[in-house]
């Protein structure tokens, strides 16, 4: 949200070496407020503004600059500026930098960072992408067991400034084994000499380093947790999720979702549209797309084999589009509300008959309603057709009546059953259901058509 109208008057500030101004601008707005007024600047000119604050400032303000310009800003910068600007970013927000800056830079900059911010980088970069490991922040507050109440809050009053949050405190032995965890509320309310090891609580709720991102974020989201403790095999802590990140995590997963829903390919970013050229999304939309199409030459094939049924009975011909977009339509519904609940973790592929069995009862329901909407429609709309020679507009209606019926039962049982099937090969239900189901329920809907009419009309 560049704002046109402040770009003259910052740039006038800057040119008049207003530190002061400058320095009120910053303070006075929320620092996700200044990233987005000051993206209009030239990256000397957000640096200008940047370096007349406080180090813990200009960090958060720069982290939260969109992420080309964090680079372009970057690369735009002395050595020691770099260092001084990455030593002072959140552990979480500068890895995740490190990964996306030239190999120049940081053939140049990592040397110069103290070693225990370069062991810090290199734990966090090794984890897997996707996994918790990859997702934490180093940045959390520990406490010993020994310590009193009166303590272990003069303990986090010294630590705070470093610290991502203290609203928890992870108990750990010396070894840095997790052993359980303390609220700030816990510790202010305890008498002062109450010792942390009988405050604790015990019951951690903590994901492991190479556990989904989105199961650590659901946690955080089952649970209400304003962060969740990462532990490594040893039971280590090793880092924690904040809610915040959390919350990212989520949108990113959900967009993930949305788009292989709809057949999208590519790195499914959240935000990344107007980044993201032109050739890219056509890449991206373009190989599903196309195999789709080509698959679809079936549903062709199904209609040119029964052209002489549709000759001679034209009004078989009117109805096919409500018969497939019924199908579609509950099909779609039927895989949104399995892939979700597959998401969410409130069923798992062990539970397929129970669901399937579920959602039969539901499609039979929709079934009989739609069948019986679809028997009035026909009626009413082509009570003047013509009707070949002894058969009935009655028998026509009850006829395609029966094949939507059948469609929606067995589109519901396909939407629910591929994401279930994709979950129990390892592959990812979005991707498959949306994509696939609409290709093969139309196949399936057109030969239920079609055998219906031949039965029903005995052709």
């Amino acid at each position: 949200m560049t704002n046109p109208l402040l770009i003259p008057e910052l740039r006038e500030m800057i040119e008049r070496s207003d530190t002061l101004s400058l320095k009120e601008f910053c303070e006075d707005l929320h620092p996700k407020l200044i990233a987005e007024l000051i993206s209009g600047l030239k990256p000397r000119e957000i640096w200008s503004i940047l370096s007349v604050n406080n180090n813990h400032l200009r960090a958060e303000i720069y982290s939260n600059i969109d992420e080309d310009l964090q680079i372009e800003l970057i690369s735009s910068l002395r050595r020691d500026e770099i260092v001084s600007l990455l030593s002072d970013m959140p552990p979480d927000d500068r890895v995740d930098l490190i990964k996306k800056l030239p190999e120049t830079i940081l053939e140049s900059v990592l040397p110069a960072m103290a070693q225990a911010e370069r062991e810090d980088i290199r734990r966090l970069i090794s984890y897997k992408e996707g996994t918790a490991g990859a997702a934490m922040t180093s940045d959390y507050a520990t406490l010993p067991l020994h310590l009193t109440a009166s303590q272990a809050i003069e303990h986090l009053r010294k630590v705070a400034p470093d610290k991502e949050t203290i609203y928890y405190a992870y108990v750990v032995d010396d070894n840095r084994k997790l052993l359980g965890f303390v609220s700030l509320k816990d510790i202010i309310l305890a008498p002062r000499h109450a010792r942390v090891e009988d405050i604790m609580h015990r019951d951690i709720i903590y994901a492991r380093v190479n556990d989904d991102q989105e199961e650590a974020a659901q946690k955080i989201q089952k649970y209400d947790l304003l962060a969740l403790p990462i532990i490594d095999s040893n039971n280590t802590l090793v880092g924690i999720i904040t809610h915040d990140d959390a919350f990212d995590i989520i949108t990113q997963e959900h967009t993930e979702d949305m788009e292989k829903f709809m057949a999208i390919g590519g790195s499914h970013e959240a935000g990344a549209y107007l980044k993201t050229s032109t050739l890219i999304h056509f890449k991206n939309r373009a190989y599903w797309i196309v195999g789709l199409a080509a698959l679809g030459l079936v549903s062709g094939i199904v209609i040119h084999t029964y052209e002489n049924l549709l000759t001679s009975f034209l009004i078989l011909a009117l109805y096919m589009p409500m018969v497939a977009d019924t199908g579609g339509n509950t099909g779609s519904q039927s895989a949104t509300v399995i892939v979700r609940a597959l998401a969410l973790g409130e069923i798992r592929t062990r539970d397929i008959l129970k669901v399937l069995f579920k959602e039969f009862k539901i499609s039979l329901l929709l079934a009989l309603i739609l069948s019986m909407l679809s028997w009035i429609k026909v009626m009413f709309l082509s009570s003047g057709s013509d009707i070949p020679a002894g058969y009935s507009l009655g028998r026509i209606a009850f006829t395609i009546a029966v094949a939507l019926g059948l469609q929606v039962i067995t589109a519901t049982l396909i939407g629910a059953f591929l994401p279930l099937a994709a979950s129990k090969l390892k592959l990812d239900p979005a991707v498959v259901a949306s994509p696939a189901l609409t290709t093969i329920v139309d196949i399936t809907g057109l030969l239920l058509y079609f055998f219906t009419a031949r039965f029903l009309l005995g052709i």
